[in-house]
């Protein structure tokens, strides 16, 4: 569960460039890969254990609750999950560049697909 602290939740923000959200992790739970658009991220784990992935995505690597905090520099950085952005676009990208792009066959795209 993501909650985030931005200018939407606190007006007062607006023109501070700066936000926050709270991660809670179930055990082994993930938070998927995604970008901020407007804003860099500093995560802080501040109970459990968690794996930060280079494509930006936390995974909780123990049967326990994990939390952390991730300070934003922006007061609304916004947020794009990369399956939702990539498998859930208008107008659709074409599978074969989806199979050039990720290296697998159509099969496995077709099947990602069908998961959203």
């Amino acid at each position: 569960m993501v909650t985030p602290v931005t200018v939407a939740q606190i007006g007062g923000l607006n023109t501070l460039g700066i936000s926050m959200a709270r991660l809670d992790f179930a055990p082994f739970g993930l938070n998927p890969p995604h970008t901020h658009p407007r804003g860099a991220e500093i995560l802080t784990v501040m109970e459990g254990a968690l794996y930060v992935g280079l494509i930006h995505f936390q995974l909780n690597v123990r049967n326990t609750p994990a939390m952390a905090i991730a300070p934003l520099s922006s007061q609304n950085p916004g947020v794009i999950t990369i399956a939702n952005a990539v498998f859930w676009s208008k107008p659709p990208i074409s599978v074969d560049v989806l199979t050039k792009a990720f290296q697998v066959d159509k099969n496995m795209v077709n099947y990602l697909e069908a998961q959203f």
